[in-house]
């Protein structure tokens, strides 16, 4: 395949995914390491492709982040379907982390009927429902909102963070890549998600099908930052296997939508 083919190729995979990760821009071409970076070197120097970590963006995915809105409307089944298998592994008694996030939204819809439990979360939506679906203890964190994603980030909240301790962390992400982990896309949400994590006992990832093989600008974790990760992707075996090695518990749900 000749360089301009290759340029061809990987323009029409970006229209489709919007993000991929390098390896799998490997895997589909079929090319060495060096000869991918240099395509997607003249493709960046073109303005055709955003390169960040572990992978590629399509430009027009970083001219607006949708809204809060518009991504809980994405993949609402497999969502649910995530939240009440991440409310299961939920104990008596504990005390949590919830991330902003669609996703973390739903498992939150469950949780907050429990008066057993304490959410402690960065979420400005989450907030809100639990004024008219307040059994648990809320407890929000303070900082700066970024409006487009409903989420409390900066210095303040980070620095609250500090002084606390959580025996479980549900964390969600923008982007999932094999081989780089889990990506958002702001570095003060990622600041947020990484202390979430630090701070935590147990790390419980909640992401759909969406997500994977597409990273974000943003990486905030490796796998081995994850306990367990709630999903309805379809991973082949050699996927799982990876996984494995960083004693990751997949837990595999059935989307109805499907």
């Amino acid at each position: 395949m000749f360089a301009h083919e290759r340029h061809q190729a990987i323009q029409q995979l970006l229209s489709k995914k919007r993000r991929l990760s390098v390896a799998a821009l490997q895997r589909e071409l079929k090319v060495s390491s060096a000869t991918l970076r240099r395509d997607l070197t003249e493709l960046e120097n073109d303005n055709l492709v955003v390169r960040v970590h572990g992978g590629v963006v399509h430009p027009s995915a970083l001219r607006s982040e949708p809204t809060f809105t518009q991504k809980g409307a994405r993949s609402m089944a497999a969502k649910r379907a995530i939240a009440r298998a991440t409310a299961e592994l939920i104990p008596d008694g504990a005390t949590l982390f919830i991330d902003a996030g669609t996703t973390c939204l739903e498992v939150a819809r469950l949780l907050l009927t429990r008066r057993d439990l304490t959410l402690i979360t960065n979420s400005v939506p989450l907030l809100g429902l639990a004024t008219t679906e307040h059994a648990a203890t809320v407890i929000g964190l303070g900082g700066e909102l970024r409006a487009v994603s409903g989420a409390l980030t900066g210095s303040l909240a980070l620095s609250w963070l500090a002084s606390v301790h959580a025996d479980i962390a549900i964390v969600a992400a923008s982007g999932l890549s094999l081989e780089d982990g889990a990506s958002t896309t702001e570095l003060a949400e990622s600041a947020m998600k990484q202390q979430f994590l630090a701070r935590s006992t147990k790390r419980i990832l909640v992401a759909d099908s969406s997500k994977w093989n597409v990273p974000s600008t943003a990486k905030f974790a490796d796998w081995n930052s994850f306990d367990t990760w709630v999903t309805d992707a379809t991973l082949t075996p050699r996927e799982r296997a990876a996984l494995s090695r960083h004693h990751l518990h997949l837990i595999q749900v059935k989307n109805e939508a499907q």
